[in-house]
């Protein structure tokens, strides 16, 4: 097994235009994402090693939270490769992704329903 350093952000609330029915495609509605990134792992981790050696997480929630909001996504599954390709061209390092993505706006009794995307480098 290869050791890895899996990066998280988790259930973030996103307004985002998206849907196929018409009561869905002139507002945004609100998406729940999550995202795990799988960098390579350094060597060690010292209590002085500078985060060049890993990867900030907050340009996970970038990536999430800084969608285009003058573009309709058709699919929630258009929205996870919108943030998997902005992601593996910001960093190199990362060699898979895993992006959730839970539509709110449906939800009753607090079900979860959406998609979870995952993709490796190629």
């Amino acid at each position: 097994m290869t050791d890895s350093l899996i990066l998280e952000v988790h259930d973030l609330v996103v307004n985002v235009l998206t849907g196929i029915y018409s009561q869905e495609t002139h507002l945004p509605q609100p998406l729940r994402i999550s995202i795990s990134a799988t960098l390579d792992i350094a060597p060690h981790y010292a209590p002085d090693t500078p985060l060049s050696a890993s990867k900030n997480y907050m340009t996970l929630k970038e990536a999430a939270t800084l969608l285009p909001n003058d573009v309709h996504f058709t699919l929630i599954e258009a929205v996870a490769d919108h943030i998997m390709d902005n992601l593996f061209a910001d960093d190199p390092r990362i060699s898979h992704l895993v992006v959730k993505i839970v539509k709110l706006a449906i939800a009753e009794d607090n079900e979860s329903i959406g998609i979870t995307m995952s993709r490796s480098r190629k």
